[in-house]
């Protein structure tokens, strides 16, 4: 086990050096439209190639690249050319944002998928066709568009809950509550609409195999069977998708973020790629990379745990 997750790790350090390389070439071919927005359109050509040289974009891009590398294993990501603040430090902050959207929503999105999963295979019929319509309407309505509709109901009308902004948890509990309620709904709308399908589907496999039949021979309850031995065998496939959502979450953080006016770490991506702040851009792609690292590998070893057959040495 440890073996493997040494060569899980080797591979996400390979992908992180070739994500941050491309990423970086691709920025390289900007340089100078970056510094023109730093400066402004009637900065003159000598202010231009002075700032240039400041910032170090007159040297080879592999030499940059490589200084860039040197200070990431160092654990430093720069300043930002724009407000100077420390690079990992910002990126940090507004991942905790970030996070606190998204893990209430996962843990919500798998409390109600497992339940309408399990209710709809277990029971069919009526059950079985109110959930799938549930999922139906959920892949139907696109996101921005309940995230409008939420805002105006229980905002504007109805005032319950504010429209936009963010509240640390740390400051005030119920405060941040209120103002994670909303984007949280939404996530959790399009999640439970993706996954309670999969764990559906699964569990209608398993409850069809031969060892569930033996089960019921032996006058074992159909809760017993569902709880202590279907809905654990389904639990695998279902912890991939479980995976795939989060990741799918994280990268609707650009648009929750924006339509709410949240600082967390999809805003401050989509700000600093149209300011062009190199730094910002390649600290948040290195963090992005890990972290879809490190959820892939917790899911491989989720898998293993859960799944003996798929235990790997």
């Amino acid at each position: 086990m440890l073996a493997y997750i040494s060569r899980r790790l080797a591979a996400g350090l390979v992908l992180a050096l070739l994500v941050t390389l491309i990423t970086f070439l691709m920025l390289s071919l900007s340089f100078q439209d970056v510094v023109r927005t730093i400066l402004g359109q009637s900065a003159t050509p000598e202010s231009v190639d002075a700032m240039t040289k400041q910032l170090g974009y007159d040297r080879p891009v592999l030499v940059q690249y490589g200084d860039w590398l040197l200070h990431l294993f160092r654990g430093d990501l720069g300043s930002s050319v724009y407000t100077s603040l420390p690079v990992a430090s910002s990126v940090l902050q507004r991942l905790g944002v970030t996070l606190s959207i998204i893990v209430p929503a996962l843990i919500i999105t798998v409390l109600l998928s497992t339940f309408l999963g399990v209710w709809a295979a277990s029971r069919g019929g009526i059950a079985d066709r109110v959930a799938q319509g549930l999922s139906l309407v959920g892949y139907i309505v696109p996101g921005l568009l309940l995230a409008i509709a939420l805002v105006y109901v229980l905002a504007v009308r109805a005032k319950l809950l504010p429209a936009t902004g963010y509240t640390p948890l740390a400051e005030n509990p119920g405060a941040w509550l209120r103002s994670i309620a909303i984007p949280v709904v939404v996530l959790v709308i399009g999640g439970v609409a993706n996954m309670a399908a999969q764990v559906r589907g699964r569990m209608i496999d398993e409850l069809r195999r031969d060892y569930v039949r033996t089960l019921r021979t032996r006058g074992i309850s159909t809760t017993s069977i569902v709880v202590r031995h279907a809905l654990r065998n389904a639990a695998s496939p279902a912890l991939t998708v479980l995976s795939l959502e989060f990741i799918q979450m994280f990268g609707s953080a650009l648009i929750i973020e924006n339509v709410f006016a949240l600082p967390g770490y999809g805003s401050y991506a989509f700000n600093a790629s149209l300011q062009g702040d190199i730094p910002v851009i390649m600290g948040i792609t290195i963090f992005g990379v890990l972290l879809v690292t490190v959820v892939n590998l917790g899911t491989d070893l989720a898998n293993g745990w859960l799944n003996p057959k798929a235990r790997v040495h």
